[in-house]
C-alpha cells in the first residue's frame, strides 16, 4: 500500500487489543528549546524560516513576510537575512522575491553540489485560494539572484496524479534521493476530496534540478481523507540511508491513529498540537508517523499559538537546528530548537 489510509471502524476495534500510543520519536526527544528570532518590522509580520549556511558557513534565512494590512495569499514575498549564529542577530540583505501579480510564500532551501536551490509557493493574486502552485529557482551563490526555472510552475494545479486531477500543490520540500535524482514533496489537494478539500502529502520527481518534475503515479503517499482529516507542512530529508518526513498534525491525526479522533472546531485547527514525523526506506511506503516535535506551550511554557513549517538547519552533513513558525500575536518569525545527540 502506497498510501496511509485507515478505518476507524478497524483503529477502534485494534485498540482494545494493542497499544496504539503514538510514542515521542527520538528525534523530538533530541529537541532543545533556544529562542524566538527574527521580530518583523512595524507593519508586517514574518512567518516560516529557511536556514541553510553558506560556504563561508555565514547563516542565511529566507523566510515570508506579509503586510498587515494586506494577505498571504496575495500579498506575501520572500526576504533574505543573514546572521553569524542561529540565535542572531540578525541583519536584513534584500528582498528575494517579490510580484504585484504573483505571491512568493513558504521557502525551503538546500545545496545540491556547487549550487543552493529554493522552492517555494507561487499563486497568481487573482485566482481562487486553492489555486496555488509550485516553483523552483536556483543560485551559484546566496550573495548573487536567483535565477527560476524555465518549467515554473514546476507542479501545476491542473496536473494528474493516480486518475486524479491536482487542484492545489504548496508548501513544497527538496531533496536528493539515493539514486541522484530529485524529489519535491508537497502538499496536495486532489478532485478525488473536493468539495472537503483534505490535504494530503505528495511528490514528484526529475532527473534535472529545474525540471520538468513528474507526479509520482500513486499519488498522494500520504493521506486521511477517509477520517476527514488532513496534515501538511512537509519537511523531507534522506540521512543515514533513511528518509524522514517531518509534518504538522493540522487536525489531530495522533488521537484519530491511537483509536480516539477527536472533532475540532476552526479555533482548534493549525500546528496547536505536536508535529509528527515519518520514516521510510524508500520514502514511498512510510512507517506509523511518531511525534516529531513539540509546541511553543511545552518549550517556552507561553500561551499555546501555531507552530508551523518545521525546517532543519544542516552543519557538516547533520542536522544542528530545527526553525519553526510561529504566530499569534508573537511580532517574530518563530523560534529554534537545538538538535543535540539525535541517534
Amino acid at each position: 500500500m502506497h498510501k496511509i489510509i485507515f478505518s476507524v471502524t478497524i483503529l477502534m476495534l485494534f485498540s482494545c487489543k494493542q497499544d496504539l500510543t503514538i510514542k515521542e520519536s527520538s528525534f523530538s526527544k533530541s529537541l532543545v528549546p533556544e529562542k524566538f528570532i527574527l521580530p518583523a518590522e512595524e507593519g508586517w509580520w514574518n512567518w516560516g524560516m529557511a536556514p541553510i549556511y553558506d560556504e563561508n558557513e555565514k547563516l542565511h534565512v529566507f523566510m515570508s513576510t506579509i503586510p498587515n494590512s494586506g494577505r498571504w495569499i496575495k500579498d506575501s514575498k520572500i526576504v533574505h537575512f543573514t546572521a553569524d549564529q542561529p540565535e542572531g542577530p540578525y541583519t536584513f540583505i534584500d528582498t528575494t522575491f517579490s510580484s504585484k501579480s504573483v505571491t512568493y510564500h513558504n521557502p525551503q532551501v538546500s545545496k545540491v553540489g556547487d549550487r543552493y536551490v529554493m522552492v517555494y509557493l507561487i499563486k497568481e493574486r487573482t485566482t481562487p485560494r486553492i489555486e496555488q502552485q509550485i516553483g523552483i529557482a536556483t543560485t551559484k551563490s546566496l550573495d548573487e539572484p536567483w535565477v527560476e526555472s524555465k518549467y515554473n510552475p514546476i507542479i501545476k494545479a491542473s496536473g494528474v496524479m493516480d486518475g486524479a486531477s491536482i487542484i492545489h500543490a504548496s508548501n513544497p520540500t527538496f531533496l536528493v534521493d539515493e539514486d541522484g535524482k530529485y524529489r519535491i514533496y508537497y502538499k496536495s489537494v486532489t478532485d478525488k476530496n473536493s468539495p472537503q478539500q483534505y490535504r494530503e502529502i505528495s511528490m514528484a520527481i526529475s532527473a534535472h534540478i529545474e525540471g520538468p518534475y513528474e507526479n509520482y503515479k500513486k499519488n498522494p503517499l500520504i493521506s486521511y481523507a477517509d477520517l476527514g482529516i488532513d496534515i501538511e507542512d512537509p519537511y523531507a530529508f534522506y540521512y543515514k540511508g533513511m528518509y524522514y518526513l517531518i509534518v504538522e498534525d493540522r487536525m489531530d491525526v495522533k488521537s484519530a491513529l491511537e483509536g480516539h479522533p477527536k472533532s475540532l472546531d476552526k479555533k482548534q485547527l493549525g500546528g496547536k498540537r505536536p508535529g509528527l514525523i515519518y520514516k521510510s526506506n524508500d520514502g514511498i511506503n512510510w512507517e506509523r508517523p511518531e511525534i516529531g516535535y513539540q509546541t511553543n506551550h511545552y518549550y517556552f511554557n507561553q500561551e499555546l499559538a501555531r507552530s508551523e513549517r518545521p525546517n532543519i538547519l544542516w552543519k557538516n552533513g547533520a542536522p544542528e537546528y530545527l526553525f519553526l513558525a510561529c504566530h499569534d500575536e508573537d511580532p517574530t518569525a518563530g523560534y529554534i530548537l537545538k538538535i543535540e545527540n539525535w541517534k
